[in-house]
């Protein structure tokens, strides 16, 4: 196709992009201060000053005049502020892309640097409650003994960190992530029953039927506090019942269903071995899966490939557990 004068061709504007992004790039090479890469870098991946300065152990203010330092080093903007937080420009973005570029040479250098080393350092794992708090804490004293010189931050709660913004080392979710540069593997599946306290077997039998035991009541979620689709356990066995008692913490269900004030669905990695509670209509059950996520950038790190091994390792052995409760 010819072009007329004074139009510039897809190619000549291509050509041009690199050579500004590599002239940017060089620049900022030459200001580089690892503190506003580190607070760039959370912004990038956080979207909004007071979650990075949450993330770095900082606060939102010096996070905030970090970025302004970068950016007049640069003489470039590097975000634009919008209703969802703080938005990548394209030069922002082009900075991005080199900086994850470095942060995996470093991870690269430094895994290949503890070749042979004993594995040392602390991870921050986040898990569901229920996991984290009946399966992963009970366990990890054994991962102490075995590997001393790591510590590991257990966030047990509802909702999960993010490992693609770095929030978290390790999380293990209930659903497969899409996007992000992660890796990925189901760590386990694991099942779930109705359960119930002896005390209430006591004073109400054995219900031989999910219609039957419809008419007694039961825990739950709140419905607008369900982080996940796989926590809507009620429906997927058609109990379609309003719960009576209701609350965000599995935790907090299942010390309403101990106390034999209602009856509720739990994983069997929480209940099956407890006896506190009893298994209703055991061939009735619901079944899903963990799934294991690391960002790729510390992925070969040596201390964090041994949690992992360890971790697997735990959950092939305890199959029973997890998904029949035995």
């Amino acid at each position: 196709m010819s072009w007329m004068k004074g139009q510039i061709s897809p190619e000549a504007n291509a050509c041009k992009r690199q050579a500004l992004d590599a002239h940017f790039i060089t620049a900022y090479l030459q200001v580089m201060n690892w503190s506003h890469l580190q607070s760039f870098a959370a912004i990038a991946r956080t979207g909004s000053l007071k979650a990075a300065g949450t993330q770095l152990g900082s606060n939102p203010t010096t996070v905030g005049r970090q970025l302004r330092q970068l950016e007049q080093q640069l003489g470039e903007t590097l975000f634009e502020k919008t209703r969802d937080g703080q938005s990548l420009t394209a030069r922002g973005q082009a900075l991005l892309a080199q900086v994850e570029r470095m942060e995996q040479a470093a991870a690269a250098y430094m895994a290949g640097r503890s070749q042979g080393e004993k594995p040392s350092g602390t991870i921050r794992v986040s898990a569901s409650e229920g996991f984290g708090t009946a399966f992963v804490a009970p366990r990890l004293s054994a991962f102490a003994r075995e590997y001393p010189d790591v510590g590991i931050d257990l966030v047990a709660s509802s909702g999960f960190l993010n490992p693609s913004r770095k929030e978290a080392d390790i999380a293990i979710l209930l659903t497969r992530p899409r996007k992000g540069p992660l890796k990925v593997r189901q760590l386990t599946r694991y099942g779930l029953g109705i359960y119930a306290a002896p005390a209430w077997v006591a004073r109400n039998g054995l219900p031989q039927s999910l219609a039957e035991l419809s008419q007694h009541p039961m825990t739950g979620y709140i419905p607008d506090f369900i982080y996940a689709p796989e926590l809507r356990y009620l429906q997927e066995l058609d109990l379609s019942a309003e719960p009576a008692l209701r609350s965000s913490s599995i935790n907090a269900q299942a010390a309403m269903i101990a106390s034999a004030g209602a009856i509720g669905v739990l994983p069997c990695f929480l209940a099956g071995r407890d006896s506190h509670f009893v298994r209703l209509l055991p061939d009735i059950g619901i079944e899903r899966a963990f799934w294991l996520a690391v960002h790729r950038d510390i992925a070969a790190l040596p201390h964090i490939r041994a949690y992992i091994d360890w971790l697997v390792a735990i959950c092939q052995s305890e199959q029973g557990l997890l998904l029949n409760g035995i």
